[in-house]
Order: C-alpha cells, then structure tokens, then sequence
C-alpha cells in the first residue's frame, strides 16, 4: 500500500528538515549538478605544510608499530573483545584524542592527519577502526561542535586520555536510516530542571563500555503537537540506565562492544542538552560527516592490505604451471584494487579538506565518499578471497575476517541505498529550484524576458561550451577534457531528468494541482532507479575529479619517482573505468528494464494487481 499524500507532505518536512535547514552553499558536488566544476576547491591538490608533515609521518609510524606489535586482529575477532590493553595503548600513543586541542590534552592534529591515522588502524583491523571511529569521530566530535564549555570541561579530558570512553546513540528499533523516526522521548520536568527519558536504542557501538553518550530523543515543540529530536549526554550512572544487551554477536567486526541499551524514566539534567533544542538531527548528520570521513580512510587502508596481500599471492601461487599472476582475470582484479585504492586515498583527502578550511557545507561529498568507496572496497575484498582462492576462505588467513568485516561498511552510519536517495535529493533540489522560476517566469513573458533570456544563454552556453578543469600540466589534457563533458553532460542530463518526472507527476496526477511542488517530491520519492543512476553518476564524477586532482600534484610536484610513475599508470586507469561506468549510468536512465523489474517483483513479492 502506497503512502497517503498527508503522508508524503510530512516526508516532505522531515526532508527539508533533514536535508536543507543548513547552509546550502553551492560546495564542489552541488556544483555538478548544474554542470559546474568549481575547480578551485580541489585544485591544488592539499598537501600538508612542512611542520604537519613531519608530525603526521611521525605519528603514523608510531600506531603502525603499535597496530603491528601490539594487536592480535584474530584474537580480538575470536573473543570478540577489543581488550582493555590495547584501548589503553591507543590512548597511549595519541590516537584516542588525535583531533582535540591541547587545551584538552589532544594532539590538535588536522582531519587530513587524523585520517591518515585511520587508514592505518583500518589497514590492519576493522573492529579497532569502528572502536576508534565511535569514540572520536562522532564521541568527541559532538561535544568539540556543540558542547558548552563546561560540558566540554568535563568529560574531554577523560575521553581524550582514554580514562572514559564515548558512544553515539541514535539507532533503534524503528529508526535506523530513517534517522527522523526517533521514538525515544524526553519529556520536560515541570520544574524545568531537566529531562525524563523512556525509551531503548540498539546497535549502539561502545555502548556498554562507555562512560558518556551522545542520545537523541524527542522533545515537544512548545505550543504545538509536534515533537523533535534534541541531543543529550547521558551518563550510566544515571538511574534508569540500563544495559539490556552488552556485546550483541554479529557477523563482523566482532571486537566492537555492540549493545542494546533502554532508558526507564532516566531523569537527565537540563545542563545535559547538546546543542539547541530541537536540533538533534542537525547535531547527528553533522557528526556523521567526520565519522563518513574517516570511514572512507579506513576503506582505503583495508583496500591497500587486499591489494598487497592479492599481489603477494598472485606472484607465489602457480597454476597450470604459471603463477597466478600471469593470468589476465587476476590481472583485472589486480589493476582494479589498485585504481580504487588510489582514487579512496585521494577523495577521502579532499573531503578532509574541506572540514580542515572550514567549509560549511560537505554533507554531500562525504556521503558520497561513504556511499562510493564502502561499495568499492567490497568488490575488493571480495577479489582477493578469489585469488586466494580456498586459502583464503579458511581462518589461518585474515581475507575471510576481512570480507565478514567489511559487509557493514555498507550498512553502518546511513545504509548505501539510503545515502543514494540522499544524494540525488540535496543534489537535484536547487537545480529544480532555479528551474521552477524559469517556469514560472515562462507564464508572464513579456514581464519576466530577462529572466527567460538569461535562461536561454546558459542553455546555449552549456551545450557549446565545457567548464574550465585547472589542471597545471598538459600530460593530463585529455582527461582534463574527457572530465569536463562528464560534468556538462550530467547538468543537462539532471534538467532532463527534472523535466521528464515534472511532466510525469503532472500527467498521473487526478484533479487539480493545488501544490505542485508536493506532486514533483511524490514522483521523485518513487523513483528510486533514476535516484540511484544519478547518484551513482555524480559519485563517478566527483571520485574521478578528486583523482585528477591527485594525478595532476603527482605530475606536476614529484615526477620522476618511479612509484609515482607506476601510480600516475593507476591513477589514468581509475579515470578510465570511471568514465566507462559514469556513461553507463546516464545511458540507462533511457535504456532500462525498471518496468519489467517492478513486474517481476510484484509476482513474487503478491503485489501484482494481475
């Protein structure tokens, strides 16, 4: 059964809420869709300054001795603990407070850095990288953006030190990507003292280990029926704190302590409110896009241990009296985790850039960078198990731990095909904005000729012309160029697109259009195959142009070297097979079997009407 059109309405103010109540700056993705390249946020290509440099290299030397000497990554999966040792260990040499200001005892290391940090953690055991990535990423980060001083005061310290651990918590039973569907309640005291909380959360990384959690509840909109979802620290000791469930099992990342909590008429004081009432879903998706961030660096140093282990064995192991190597099917694979892993390592540090100059607005590209690179890093893991082969099914090798660990990457902290509609709704919105006053100006156009004629010179612009891609050496021309008519071509492809739902809305719709914005959002709202085409689209082009970028630094600052030269070859290849799958996409927004799909599923799911 389809949902009513009160229901949508109320979709539709979640939706703005969610996705648009914050500054909506046109940043580098939403700039694709309209055909743009905002070529100065990604060129040059960042590098750290020479002092960072030197702090970083040091740091990442000092956890990748430690991640080597000092964690069993089979045992933490076999006990499925994470022990006490290793916390402190990572408390020990910095990882625990990596971003923090001195002024906390944290090492004020950049995002960039921090990420840097992460890949190598990743690189080595996934349940290490979740802990870390649950305590700081979206822990700490939400009391370092919207904790009062005092809050701050009283609980960084700890967790900067490792003496306390965080937790976020926002899943539950009824609300996993659908983040707005919080039914946990935080009901005023009539003192006004603080908060009464009822409700459970499931799923919750570290949430019976830690000493604070981020919680989202919801809390009554004064002087109407409405509630929304406010942010607040709890503490266990809380009476009506309770732990239902301390270490959930589950498939991968076992070490993780993932637990199911409940909260029984748990007063919390009203100093306890992260961030503005009513403004928890803001503090979540902000949070989320450093944990996303980190997420993609801790793909790329899973995909680097793949791609040096499927190397490794693909030069030991002989068949057929060859070594594996040799054979162009491993070879494919081979080249594959090679382009990706580049392209991970070069958007992931683009994305951590904008949050290191202070951008505004970067939910887009780091849920790309989520959405993008989890799906990579499968195919990945899943072509090392085949090179390995039957050894690298059983446990005596870390591939099949690998494969169980990485599945939840594409799950965790907004699932795939959530963040994929997610991506075509922030994208396509203003760009359907700016063409509802071309239709509107359309209706009067002797009043509106202006508006209508500058309409008309963009359109001719756009298809004559591609935008300017400031890549600094003539070696990369043709990629240069290849790029920018992707980037043409997916803003006219997007008004098409716009185009042909408006017409379509309007043509099922029955009766009168009392508001056609409202019909517009239900069409778009069902059409999930033209989300995920243009989502994947806009994935395509914004990986590919973080790897220009790469390779243009690359060509221009270190030629010479041979491993750059051998990652220039790999860099090529991504933009290549990119291209390749961008095109796709488009091509099957026209050229499609979304009809007979539906059908099919119909029969069997008995919702065919036939």
């Amino acid at each position: 059964m389809g949902l009513t059109a009160a229901q949508f309405e109320q979709q539709k103010r979640q939706a703005e809420e969610l996705l648009f109540s914050g500054p909506q700056t046109l940043g580098f993705a939403k700039g694709l869709f309209f055909g743009h390249f905002n070529g100065a946020l990604l060129f040059p290509y960042p590098e750290f300054s020479a002092a960072e440099q030197a702090k970083v290299h040091s740091a990442v030397d000092e956890v990748r001795r430690f991640m080597t000497e000092q964690v069993d990554s089979a045992a933490i999966d076999r006990d499925a603990d994470i022990p006490r040792s290793v916390i402190d260990g990572l408390a020990r040499v910095g990882v625990l407070g990596m971003t923090p200001p001195p002024e906390f005892g944290g090492r004020g290391f950049s995002q960039m850095g921090y990420c840097k940090i992460m890949e190598v953690i990743g690189g080595q055991d996934a349940s290490v990288a979740v802990f870390v990535n649950a305590h700081h990423s979206i822990g700490i980060r939400a009391l370092l953006m919207f904790g009062t001083k005092e809050q701050q005061q009283r609980w960084l310290p700890g967790l900067v030190k490792g003496e306390e651990l965080a937790a976020f918590a926002l899943t539950e039973p009824e609300a996993g990507s659908d983040a707005a569907n919080v039914q946990t309640t935080a009901t005023p005291t009539p003192d006004g003292k603080g908060y009464i909380l009822n409700g459970e959360k499931r799923y919750i990384t570290n949430g019976a280990i830690a000493h604070v959690l981020t919680v989202m509840a919801r809390t009554p909109v004064a002087g109407s029926p409405e509630t929304k979802v406010t942010a607040f620290l709890v503490t266990p000791d809380l009476p009506g704190f309770e732990v239902v469930e301390a270490r959930m099992p589950k498939c991968g990342i076992r070490g993780t302590a993932t637990a199911r909590l409940a909260f029984h008429d748990m007063f919390v004081p009203k100093e306890n409110v992260l961030g503005p009432i009513g403004k928890g879903l803001r503090v979540a998706l902000t949070v989320l896009d450093f944990g996303r961030t980190t997420f993609g660096a801790s793909c790329t140093g899973a995909a680097k241990t793949c791609l040096r282990a499927a190397v490794a064995h693909a030069k030991r192991r002989r068949q057929f009296k060859q070594a594996l190597a040799e054979f162009e099917l491993v070879k494919k694979k081979i080249a594959y985790m090679a382009a990706h892993a580049f392209a991970m390592e070069a958007t992931t540090t683009q994305c951590a850039s904008f949050i290191d100059r202070g951008f505004e607005d970067y939910m887009l590209e780091t849920a790309m960078l989520k959405v993008w690179s989890t799906d990579a890093l499968w195919q990945i893991v899943n072509d090392t198990m085949q090179i390995y082969g039957g050894q690298g099914y059983f446990s005596t090798e870390p591939i099949e731990r690998m494969m169980r660990d990485a599945r939840i990457n594409m799950i965790g902290e907004g699932a795939n095909d959530v963040l994929r509609a997610f991506i075509a709704a922030v994208g396509i919105k203003p760009v359907g904005e700016g063409l509802k006053g071309v239709l509107e100006a359309s209706r009067h156009p002797l009043r509106e000729w202006a508006t209508l004629w500058r309409f008309g010179r963009s359109q001719l612009a756009a298809r004559l012309t591609t935008p300017d891609i400031p890549s600094r050496t003539r070696r990369l021309k043709s990629e240069a160029q290849r790029l920018a008519r992707d980037v043409r071509d997916f803003g006219l492809t997007i008004q098409g697109t716009l185009a042909r739902l408006r017409k379509d809305a309007l043509r099922k719709h029955v009766g009168p259009v009392k508001d056609e914005e409202l019909v517009i959002f239900q069409e778009v709202y069902k059409r999930q195959y033209v989300q995920e085409r243009l989502a994947d689209a806009a994935c395509e082009l914004y990986a590919a142009s973080c790897t220009l970028s790469r390779l243009d630094h690359l060509l221009t600052t270190v030629n010479g070297n041979p491993d750059s030269q051998r990652e220039v070859q790999v860099g090529r290849y991504y933009l290549q097979i990119s291209h390749r799958r961008f095109r796709q996409c488009l091509a099957a927004l026209k050229d499609n079997d979304d009809e007979l799909t539906n059908t099919t599923a119909d029969v069997i799911l008995g919702l065919s009407k036939g």
